[in-house]
C-alpha cells in the first residue's frame, strides 16, 4: 500500500461532508415554494447555492480538479438518496401510522423518473460548469475579485440548472415558459446577492481549518 500519499486537509474533509449533506437535502427542501418579496422559488435553491459556494471554495483552496472530483463524488449520495426514497415508498406503511402522515410523506418524497433524471442531469452539468467557470476566471484574474468570480459562475450555472431541470422534468407536461423565466430570475437574484458574501466566509473558514493565514 502506498504510504506516501498526502492526508486529506481538514477543510476538504469538512467541506466534502457538508457537500454530501446538501446534495441529499436539496431535493427534499425543493418540495416547498417560498415567497421572497415578488419572487417565488423552490426552497431547494438555498441548498443548491450552498453546493455552489462549497465547490467554489474547494476550487479556490485546492484547485479546480479537486473541486470537480467533489462534484462527481456527489453523485453517490444523490443517487443513493433517490434509490432509498423509491424503496421506502414501495414498502407498505405500518397500519399504526397516521394515514394523513403517510399520504403527506408519499406526496413529498414521491417523484417521476423524469423529475429524478432532471435533478441528476442538472446537478452534474450545473455544478461542473460552476467549478469550470470559477477556475477559468481565477486563471485570468488570479486570486483577486473572488466575489465576482463566484457570483458570475453561480449565476450562469444556475441558469443552466434551471433550463435543464425544467425542460427534462416538465417539457410536454405543461407550458414551461413562465416557469423558466420566473425560476431563472429568482435564482439569478439569489445567486448575485447570497453567493459573493458566502464565498468569503467559506474560504476564510477553510483557511482557518487548515491553519493558513489569509
Amino acid at each position: 500500500m502506498d504510504q506516501t500519499r498526502a492526508p486529506i486537509s481538514p477543510s476538504l474533509f469538512a467541506f466534502a461532508i457538508f457537500y454530501g449533506g446538501m446534495v441529499c437535502i436539496a431535493g427534499v427542501l425543493g418540495n416547498k415554494q417560498v415567497a421572497l418579496g415578488p419572487l417565488a422559488v423552490e426552497a431547494g435553491i438555498f441548498a443548491f447555492l450552498l453546493l455552489v459556494v462549497t465547490s467554489s471554495a474547494v476550487a479556490e483552496l485546492h484547485g479546480g480538479a479537486v473541486a470537480n472530483r467533489l462534484v462527481r463524488i456527489g453523485f453517490v449520495p444523490l443517487v443513493a438518496s433517490i434509490v432509498l426514497a423509491v424503496v421506502v415508498l414501495a414498502v407498505p406503511a405500518s397500519p399504526e401510522m397516521d394515514p394523513a402522515r403517510a399520504d403527506a410523506f408519499a406526496l413529498m418524497m414521491g417523484g417521476t423518473p423524469r423529475i429524478w433524471a432532471g435533478g441528476i442531469v442538472a446537478y452534474g452539468v450545473s455544478q461542473t460548469l460552476n467549478v469550470t467557470l470559477f477556475s477559468w476566471l481565477k486563471g485570468r484574474e488570479g486570486a483577486k475579485l473572488l466575489w465576482l468570480r463566484a457570483g458570475l459562475a453561480s449565476v450562469l450555472s444556475q441558469i443552466v440548472d434551471t433550463l435543464l431541470f425544467v425542460t427534462i422534468a416538465f417539457l410536454g407536461v405543461f407550458p414551461i415558459g413562465q416557469l423558466l423565466v420566473g425560476q431563472m430570475l429568482a435564482k439569478v437574484v439569489l445567486s448575485a446577492v447570497l453567493v459573493p458574501p458566502a464565498i468569503y466566509l467559506f474560504v476564510a473558514l477553510g483557511r482557518r481549518l487548515d491553519g493558513v493565514r489569509a
